[in-house]
């Protein structure tokens, strides 16, 4: 089996496991079911197609740039009655780059990525008002999901790099293995996207870093010690 690797940027992206009612939150790093989700629409899945074969792979997700949460608002009329509704407050991420890795069986994947590259449905990055900054090309690589996510390259962009540190921990967050103790529970394992009959159920996940070096970093190495150059006793 190999692993899929996808560089997830654009100028918006959200990406909500917990959002009720007026509340629309987003994670920090992509979802395993909004993942999944976008590569059921390339395949030309609708939301009432089985999705076991895709469920079934396991995922994980390095933050390459994490760019900003903001958050904005909308209004909605309804049209029967011409009253307003509640508010609802919509948090996403903005400027945020990402690479996933979904790991599987060959043919699975390789039917994935050549989905990919002819998308039966447009892709956007948890919302449909969020489209992709470029098209998303899937590249599969040997190794787990870890492994994959280890070795790729960091995607930042230039005036990010720029602004950090010589060495620079990218978190990764990733399906927890069989007997691995969980770093976080949450509901993200997708069973059916029907509208009708949407579900999920919980999936373990575990939490590590990769250290890349960033030669573009313009931030001193060290910050001076005034009180040193002062010569006190």
């Amino acid at each position: 089996m190999t692993t899929l690797l996808l560089g997830l940027a654009g100028p918006q992206q959200a990406w909500g496991d917990s959002s009720r009612f007026t509340q629309r939150q987003t994670r920090p790093e992509p979802t395993k079911s909004g993942v999944l989700g976008l590569l059921a629409s390339a395949m030309g899945r609708r939301r009432t197609d089985p999705i076991e074969d895709l469920a079934s792979l396991s995922f994980g997700v390095r933050t390459d740039q994490p760019g900003r949460l903001e958050r904005d608002f909308q209004t909605e009329i309804d049209w029967r009655t011409n009253k307003s509704r509640q508010l609802t407050h919509r948090y996403y991420l903005a400027d945020a780059r990402f690479v996933a890795a979904v790991h599987g069986p060959d043919d699975l994947l390789e039917g994935v990525v050549e989905a990919l590259s002819s998308p039966t449905f447009p892709l956007y990055l948890g919302r449909r008002a969020f489209p992709p900054a470029g098209p998303i090309r899937g590249r599969l690589v040997d190794g787990s999901v870890l492994q994959a996510l280890t070795s790729a390259d960091w995607t930042a962009s230039e005036h990010h790099r720029r602004a950090q540190g010589a060495r620079v921990r990218l978190p990764i967050v990733r399906d927890a293995d069989e007997g691995e103790a969980a770093a976080e529970t949450i509901r993200d394992h997708p069973i059916s996207y029907d509208p009708a009959h949407r579900r999920y159920e919980w999936r373990d996940v575990v939490h590590e870093f990769v250290d890349v070096d960033n030669p573009e970093s313009t931030r001193p190495a060290s910050r001076p010690d005034w009180l040193a150059a002062l010569g006190g006793n």
